[in-house]
């Protein structure tokens, strides 16, 4: 094993996956040698592999996105980095209709594409560059979405993207690739599945299925929880598409509880999808009404004052736990 930051598992997992096969390239904006992102988590590619494999663009969605639609479809392994989440919407055409494209050609295609953008708040980004969708994302059939939160399963997730032959979207958290904390991955090549869930913390009270950044604080409220005897199982689902519902359904029979803790807005939230499948599949394991944390059902503020407010956070997350305790 060794210890890496999470911005080191996308270096790394790009860097082995342009190596091992020459079909997979880059492209996107500010991915060049000036920037290497904007968070310069792929600072050093560009002189690596030269400007035919990290192709740097315009700053525009719809030609990333559908460049790389169009360079996947014809055989080769594009990874499509559109900066933040927020701007998906300008390519709408390309996500809701053209990626699509294998169902209308009989299988006679394949669509091997990833997609990278930045997602979350919490460095006082505003709207345009803060949000979570992945409740949104739901909405595109045929997508596969990743929401890893350590660089274990950014880096084993991000290399089955690559090789998966279907588009999937990887949802990187801005402040988890900020953070300069280490955690141990495997020294040589791993994978990891897509639609596996993982169980970050056993416990035996309350199932708390959480994901990106609010698995971090999953874990330091079930640390507080446990000094006052209350045993929290926390379970990161890692993908939404595919969803692994049985290793959620487990826990919930043994805990009869359930909180779901996301960063999105409630309202049409992924919270609000795994609420659904619990409800309908596991309802008679529950002892208590499902709960969700999240954000309000508002815009990002500016404020970094208002911002830590708008983020879920331990204390909301220990308070929606003692009412159904």
């Amino acid at each position: 094993m060794k210890e890496i930051s999470y911005r080191q598992a996308i270096y790394e997992a790009i860097d082995e996956e342009m190596t091992r096969d020459p079909l997979v390239f880059m492209l996107g904006e500010d991915i060049g040698k000036a920037w290497g992102a904007a968070l310069g988590e792929l600072k050093g590619l560009f002189d690596k592999y030269g400007p035919k494999r990290i192709r740097e663009t315009p700053i525009t969605e719809t030609v990333i996105l559908g460049g790389a639609i169009g360079a996947a479809a014809t055989g080769m392994r594009p990874i499509a980095f559109l900066f933040f989440n927020d701007f998906l919407g300008v390519c709408g055409d390309e996500l809701l209709n053209q990626l699509q494209m294998k169902y209308m050609y009989g299988g006679q295609i394949r669509l091997p594409l990833t997609i990278l953008v930045y997602t979350g708040a919490g460095v006082s980004a505003a709207h345009q560059h803060s949000k979570s969708i992945e409740g949104l994302l739901l909405g595109i059939k045929g997508l596969k979405i990743a929401l890893p939160s350590t660089p274990r399963d950014m880096k084993g997730l991000l290399k089955s993207a690559v090789r998966e032959d279907n588009p999937v979207i990887i949802l990187e958290h801005k402040g988890l690739i900020l953070s300069k904390s280490t955690y141990p991955v495997p020294d040589g090549e791993y994978t990891i599945p897509l639609g596996e869930a993982d169980i970050k913390r056993e416990g035996k009270d309350v199932t708390v299925v959480a994901t990106q950044l609010m698995v971090h604080r999953a874990l330091k409220a079930a640390e507080t929880l446990q000094a006052k005897g209350i045993s929290i199982e926390v379970i990161d689902p890692r993908t939404l598409v595919p969803f692994d519902k049985q290793t959620i359904i487990d826990s919930v029979e043994k805990t009869g509880r359930l909180v779901i803790m996301t960063e999105e807005p409630k309202t049409g939230s992924a919270a609000g999808e795994i609420m659904s499948v619990i409800t309908e599949e596991a309802f008679d394991f529950l002892n208590a009404p499902v709960k969700r944390v999240c954000a309000p059902d508002t815009p990002i503020p500016f404020s970094p004052v208002l911002e830590k407010f708008y983020m879920p956070d331990e204390e909301n997350l220990i308070q929606a736990i003692s009412e159904i305790m």
